[in-house]
């Protein structure tokens, strides 16, 4: 089934984990999709070649998200390579730890930079150009349970991503009037590189899974098809709401 025929997506931070699987999903329904990454070329380059090998095209663009150039530069080549944009997938993130009372200014500055501010920013630039065109588009952050839930030793990412969910609440209000749709993905324990050191404690991981009624861990590949389902016309009525994936964790977490 090939829904986005003739759609293309902006993916960020779609090198690895969750935004790769987003990627590879959009691509092979039939999105061309613009492939963002900072650091890893590889696995751009493979986000790219799978997309190409299902019959999709993508395309490769080095985008750091807390810059105002590199973000226009995402947008803009969207429009020039494929002629449009349909879909943004604000995906790239980070998480620091560190105690409230030992958390460093320029660690508060880059989580936020990078998981509140360039979303922010992104969507501004990929707004005005659907709004010049009179185009409707969709719009889905990959946010977190930590919109929501209290994460202790992780104050600043907690705040970036609460923030990142009023900003959605708010903008389905503004963009609504444009026939532009914005919700919040939240996922919960991914396996992902991120969570390399969770996945490599087995007595740590032990006792997650013993919260999560499901009891696995989830996978890019589920956080994927929930995105694929809001940036399709499926969607087309579903605004300003956030969609935990997680497992049931939430309903049965206690802090360790």
């Amino acid at each position: 089934m090939r829904r986005f025929e003739g759609k293309v997506a902006i993916v960020t931070g779609a090198g690895s984990g969750i935004g790769q699987g987003i990627a590879k999903r959009l691509g092979c329904e039939g999105a061309k999709v613009i492939v963002d990454y900072v650091g890893s070329p590889d696995g751009a380059k493979e986000t790219e070649d799978a997309i190409e090998k299902s019959g999709g095209e993508g395309k490769i663009v080095q985008a750091d998200i807390t810059r105002i150039n590199d973000v226009e530069c995402l947008v803009d080549t969207a429009w020039s390579q494929f002629g449009s944009a349909d879909i943004l997938v604000n995906n790239a993130g980070m998480e620091k730890k560190s105690d409230f009372w030992d958390t460093p200014e320029s660690e508060y500055d880059q989580v936020m930079a990078v998981n509140l501010r360039g979303p922010f920013f992104l969507t501004q630039s990929f707004v005005r150009r659907l709004r010049d065109a009179k185009k409707t588009g969709r719009i889905i952050n990959i946010s977190s349970v930590h919109e929501d839930m209290a994460f202790p030793g992780f104050a600043s990412y907690c705040t970036s991503k609460g923030g990142l969910r009023m900003l959605m609440r708010d903008l389905a209000v503004e963009l609504g009037p444009l026939g532009i749709t914005i919700n919040n993905v939240a996922p919960g324990a991914i396996a992902t590189p991120i969570n390399k050191s969770l996945l490599e404690d087995k007595p740590k991981l032990d006792a997650l899974l013993k919260n999560i009624p499901l009891g696995r861990l989830g996978t890019p590949e589920d956080v994927a098809g929930l995105v694929a389902f809001l940036a399709s016309d499926d969607a087309s009525y579903v605004t300003g709401s956030t969609f935990v994936i997680d497992g049931g964790l939430m309903r049965n977490y206690r802090e360790q």
